[in-house]
């Protein structure tokens, strides 16, 4: 029998799936309490407080490519864990915001952490699972990331019924202690080398350059074009199954837990076959076309009944989850195979800074596009997905032959 525990066996990737399940629930507290916290307890307007964190996350993008670059020359494990000290600090200052100005002088520097962080744990997740064994490690984290999400939330359901100072103060608490408590546990991995020694390939650009390389940026553009599947799912989704598909608010729960179980129990299994940039590019074109499919079921539910377009819904949830899966782990190899050796953190951070983009324009266009297009803004986004998806083969194939090539030299000069 297969496992069924998300945790892998005992070992480094078990100690980092530990740290980030931790890690996670923190988030999942915030997720579902920040925004409250800042509205009802603070006392900001909802305009203020979507302002501020929309500016600063944009702002925090700008940390990804610098750090990811510095995780190239140090130790990925113990640069997180000074990083997320950092954050489980910037977590505590929320208990000092009072006006519009304090939230983003707190907010910009969380956002500058949080997205370096990522391009800094990518580049660990690396180190952890070699070359062979990255995307594995990428996907049983992920599946990690969606329990310890999950369970956050539910923790954050307590505050929330409480709604009183003390308890929002407890839940920021909980969140900071989250940093700390991942942090300790990431430096009981043993020290993880860098690549400085290793030899840039021929014909690639120099380390630490990753927003030069135009072959690798296209291939990153259209995965961050997919990527954008999370911001249809956690936002646009549910204000389609209320508003349009006249669902009770209760289903959007439903949509969002079958989501997170199908991810706990497939991520891992659909991870397989995107090791290399080739099958990782055929598996991104793949993704592509099973997320242009979900769409066309989203778009059918405005025009059935509740009990149909509830159950129709559940099953468009299945679909674009695995589409979904199939993205997370073909992006993920590509994002790791096209980078030159010695610069994975650079290049996984120029990666995540267009994900962030694509995301952050998304929740503005997405909405119009969906909500103000009904059934047809539906087809038009299964449209821009297909054809994101089909263009990967190709954008790969040159990025890939572009690592191959050999260096022209003038004549009498020797390689």
């Amino acid at each position: 029998m297969g496992r069924v525990s998300p945790l892998p066996p005992p070992g480094p990737l078990r100690t980092l799936a530990y740290a980030t399940l931790v890690n996670t629930v923190g988030g999942g507290l915030w997720l579902a309490g920040g925004a409250l916290y800042l509205t009802r307890d603070v006392g900001l307007s909802a305009t203020s407080v979507g302002a501020g964190l929309t500016v600063a996350g944009l702002v925090g993008l700008s940390a990804s490519v610098p750090l990811g670059a510095l995780a190239d020359r140090w130790d990925p494990r113990t640069l997180r864990a000074v990083l997320q000290v950092g954050q489980a600090v910037a977590a505590l200052a929320y208990l000092l915001v009072g006006s519009f100005p304090a939230l983003l002088a707190v907010a910009v520097p969380e956002a500058l952490l949080a997205a370096g962080n990522l391009a800094v744990r990518a580049a660990l997740v690396a180190a952890v699972g070699g070359p062979d064994g990255r995307v594995h490690a990428f996907a049983t984290l992920r599946a990690v990331a969606n329990l310890g999400i999950t369970a956050g939330t539910a923790l954050a359901g307590i505050a929330l019924a409480v709604d009183t100072h003390r308890a929002y103060q407890v839940l920021i608490v909980g969140n900071a202690a989250t940093y700390l408590l991942s942090a300790a546990l990431l430096l009981r991995l043993p020290p993880q080398p860098v690549a400085a020694g290793e030899r840039r390939m021929p014909g690639t650009p120099r380390r630490g350059r990753p927003l030069r390389d135009w072959r690798f940026l296209a291939v990153s553009g259209v995965s961050a074009v997919l990527s954008t599947h999370v911001t249809v799912l956690v936002l646009v989704v549910p204000l389609w199954t209320v508003d349009r598909a006249g669902a009770p608010p209760p289903v959007v729960s439903a949509v969002l837990l079958a989501n997170t179980v199908l991810t706990v129990l497939l991520a891992v299994r659909l991870s397989r076959g995107a090791e290399r940039a080739a099958p990782a590019a055929r598996k991104l074109r793949r993704a592509g076309l099973v997320l242009a499919a979900a769409t066309p079921l989203y778009a059918a539910t405005a025009a059935l009944p509740v009990l149909p377009a509830v159950v129709l819904l559940l099953v468009a949830t299945a679909v674009w989850t695995v589409g979904d899966l199939w993205h997370g782990t073909a992006g993920a190899g590509l994002a790791y195979d096209l980078a030159p050796p010695g610069a994975l953190g650079a290049y996984q951070g120029a990666d995540g800074l267009l994900a962030g983009l694509a995301q952050a324009l998304g929740r503005g266009l997405l909405t119009l596009l969906v909500l103000g297009g009904g059934p047809v803004g539906w087809l038009v986004l299964g449209g821009i997905l297909a054809a994101a998806g089909l263009a990967a083969p190709a954008l790969a194939g040159r990025a890939i032959a572009n690592r191959r090539a050999p260096e022209t030299r003038p004549a009498g000069v020797p390689g």
